[in-house]
């Protein structure tokens, strides 16, 4: 009993000291850098592909 019990404390602890909103503002903010690396990824294929199609 007395080990359950500290585990559940010991999860408490961890919980309250971690603060959410700045673990999901941290998740957004890599989402959001990755995308934008994405859109400029696609967007330089795309010119690329035009590129090399008109060239001729």
């Amino acid at each position: 009993m007395q080990k359950n019990i500290t585990r559940l404390l010991m999860v408490f602890v961890i919980l309250f000291s971690f603060t959410s909103c700045e673990l999901v503002g941290d998740i957004f903010q890599a989402g959001m850098g990755v995308g934008i690396f994405l859109v400029v990824f696609v967007i330089a294929i795309i010119i690329w592909i035009f590129a090399k199609f008109f060239r001729k």
